[in-house]
């Protein structure tokens, strides 16, 4: 006899691990990007293997629940009170593990991180793919031909309510383990309940439900020790809407980290005195002055030109506030801070300096590639006095310049110069690259002496360290044929993807060949509608990639946004899904159509970036991520119907749907954009959809 039940809590189940896992996928990529220093090809890392993962738990729930026959509610129960469990336990491995299973303080490369984040992420992501069929086989136990489109449209109003209650809630509102805790206590509390209607084991969920509580509450209390990755006491710590922001104290010394790097510290008289007069001293009279971000020491350096105005721009105002608290940024008399995109700054201020000191990390990112480019030069330049100049530095190099290093300073200064009449570069401990249409001079010294300051480390040392065999080594390194570094293509990111697998002394050609051979083995297994699935999920998660990627070049602040965008994705699904499941008997004359539908949002967002000078207001990118949503979400319930809507037809949907979303979130960020750039990469899922299109016409419906 079957045990008493119903499809409520079963649905409340289904939407809470919906609320649970966008809440913790979201935390995860975030924890990510603080711990892996801000490296935006992260999130695609994280969603892949979350998506495989989620595929394979998917695979699994078919096996194990003999085609669904064998399915349990008590088994749904218990593996959803292990998921509420869980993600406070996933965060605090991330962050602990980090600097166990690597060299604190050190980069990571390519392999270790999927490998590292493979294993972190494994047990929450494989239950999660397992608990989404497994509640359609439990709710078919308890109403034979319980529709699985309907599961889907549930399960996405979980998932677009977890988008929700994070982007605009919990990440202003709460910590990481805080918010983790408040949502997964929901979660606990459904799986509970749904042991309650059963009348079985009550006393063990309810013994469970007390242990996730105590775990989730031990985590929340551990929270700020566990970000302590650093030597030293913590003094400052806090989670803002831009990243980690941590200040430590080791022997009198104040060093910043923002995302787990450090950016600042409160003695660097050196790098501080390079940054200031290199570029201060080739300019006749010093008014006013731009700094978009600043190092310790710089205030002190750049009083001595005693300008009249010093603009200070810092994107995230927990870091103002982090430098100005500890003393790593000196107040000045005439300075005014201003919390915000530098770019944008710049672009709407109008304002006109007689220099502009950039004092950032390298471009490593996209967030900080998008201030190396040609577009944010020539924006430069336009906000530059006659005889003004602009400052930058890439990381330097001892006696030898690598190819890598070479082509990299060699496309910031081709860059640079197609914007500027004269850059001067300057070796060292980092590269510094003066900008003017003006003549510049590589005597700093004699220019300081002329300007009566005093820079002790520049009069000491410059001679002895800044060669003419040196300056002109690194000049004749410079290749004119490597290409400028623009916004949709930018090249830049190109050598640091290249030179992230060249620093470990690893191949990327590896990692294409065995991720094409994956893909290829898996389309030859799969049908013609799952195919369509498996096109539609890589194309969807294809496009949020891109769409996160153009965010950042564009706006600068992914780590704020990124749960508004996949918000916006998820929220597209659901009408997508609920029109597709009214219209699924049309057959596969409604998937070419959203295919042409799709290939149509594609090509205009190709002509767009190429008429509007990269003019596109934010609102365009949340309205095209919609609206590409919504078309990937209609063919899902058309594919259940042309495949049949049996137990192996979901899983094979829900599969396909999955590893499809983690082929497209790979490839579109590791493979196209970077050597694609933005515009390739959306001509390669309009290919991609053509191939979905000559499918369902060739094959037809599946037999």
């Amino acid at each position: 006899m079957k045990k008493r039940g119903s499809e409520g809590p079963i649905i409340r189940i289904v939407i809470a691990t919906g609320i649970s896992s966008v809440v913790t996928q979201l935390y995860t990529i975030r924890e990510f990007l603080s711990q892996f220093e801000g490296n935006e090809y992260v999130i695609a890392i994280i969603l892949f293997n979350w998506l495989i993962l989620g595929g394979a738990g998917t695979w699994l729930a078919h096996v194990f629940t003999g085609h669904g026959k064998r399915a349990r509610a008590t088994s749904l129960g218990w593996l959803t009170i292990c998921l509420s469990l869980l993600p406070v336990i996933q965060i605090l491995a991330i962050r602990v593990l980090r600097d166990v299973v690597f060299i604190r303080g050190s980069s990571v490369g390519f392999y270790p991180t999927v490998l590292f984040s493979f294993f972190t992420i494994a047990p929450y992501a494989l239950i999660i793919g397992y608990v989404l069929p497994l509640s359609l086989f439990v709710l078919r136990r308890q109403r034979s031909g319980f529709p699985g489109t309907r599961i889907y449209i549930i399960d996405n109003i979980g998932d677009v309510s977890g988008g929700v209650l994070f982007s605009f809630f919990l990440v202003y509102l709460t910590t990481p383990l805080t918010a983790l805790f408040l949502v997964n206590i929901v979660l606990c509390g459904a799986s509970w309940l749904l042991f309650f209607r059963l009348r079985v084991s009550v006393v063990g969920a309810s013994i469970s439900a007390v242990l996730v509580f105590f775990v989730s509450i031990c985590g929340v209390l551990v929270e700020k020790d566990a970000a302590a990755f650093h030597k030293g006491d913590t003094v400052f710590y806090k989670e803002s809407l831009f990243g980690r922001i941590v200040v430590s104290r080791d022997s009198g010394l104040y060093t910043l980290f923002v995302d787990g790097k450090p950016v600042s510290s409160s003695q660097d008289e050196m790098m501080a005195q390079e940054a200031v007069h290199f570029g201060l001293s080739q300019v006749d009279k010093i008014e006013s002055i731009l700094l978009i971000s600043a190092q310790g020491s710089m205030m002190e350096e750049v009083e001595k030109y005693q300008p009249q105005t010093i603009d200070y721009v810092e994107l995230d105002p927990e870091i103002i506030s982090a430098a100005f608290d500890c003393g790593i940024i000196k107040k000045m008399k005439g300075m005014s801070v201003i919390s915000g995109d530098a770019r944008a700054y710049l672009k709407n201020s109008g304002r006109l300096y007689d220099a502009i000191i950039m004092s950032l990390p390298e471009p490593g990112t996209f967030q900080l590639n998008r201030l190396y480019t040609h577009e944010f030069f020539s924006l430069a330049k336009s906000r530059i006095y006659p005889g003004g100049i602009l400052s930058m530095s890439l990381e330097g190099f001892d006696n030898y310049i690598t190819g890598q290093k070479s082509s990299e300073v060699s496309c910031l200064y081709n860059t640079a110069r197609s914007c500027f009449k004269e850059v001067a570069i300057f070796p060292g401990q980092r590269i510094f690259f003066i900008c003017s249409d003006s003549t510049l001079s590589y005597d700093i010294p004699s220019l300081l002496r002329k300007k009566k300051i005093k820079a002790d480390y520049i009069s000491d040392y410059f001679y002895g360290n800044l060669t003419p065999s040196r300056i002109g080594y690194l000049r004749d390194s410079i290749d004119d044929s490597i290409p400028l570094n623009k916004d949709l293509s930018p090249y830049m990111m190109r050598l640091v993807f290249s030179g992230w697998f060249l620093k470990y002394s690893t191949n990327p050609y590896i990692f294409y060949t065995l991720l094409a051979g994956l893909a290829c083995i898996y389309i030859f297994r799969i049908r013609g509608s799952a195919y369509v699935l498996f096109t539609t999920g890589c194309a969807v998660m294809g496009s949020e990639i891109l769409v996160i990627f153009l965010f950042q070049i564009l706006f600068g602040y992914i780590y704020v946004k990124i749960g508004i965008i996949v918000t916006i994705f998820l929220t597209g699904l659901l009408p997508g899904a609920w029109y597709g499941d009214r219209l699924a008997r049309k057959g596969r004359g409604m998937f070419i159509i959203t295919d042409a539908l799709f290939i149509a949002c594609m090509t205009a967002l190709i002509v767009y970036l190429k008429l509007s000078n990269h003019a596109i207001p934010e609102l365009f990118v949340y309205v095209f991520a919609f609206f590409v949503s919504v078309l990937c979400g209609f063919q899902f319930p058309i594919a259940l119907h042309l495949g049949g809507d049996d137990s192996a037809a979901v899983t094979g949907s829900f599969s396909a749907d999955l590893i499809g979303a983690a082929f497209g979130a790979l490839v579109v960020s590791a493979c196209l954009i970077p050597y694609a750039g933005i515009i390739g990469s959306a001509s390669a899922l309009i290919v991609l959809k053509l191939s979905s299109i000559m499918a369902v016409s060739t094959h037809g419906k599946d037999k």
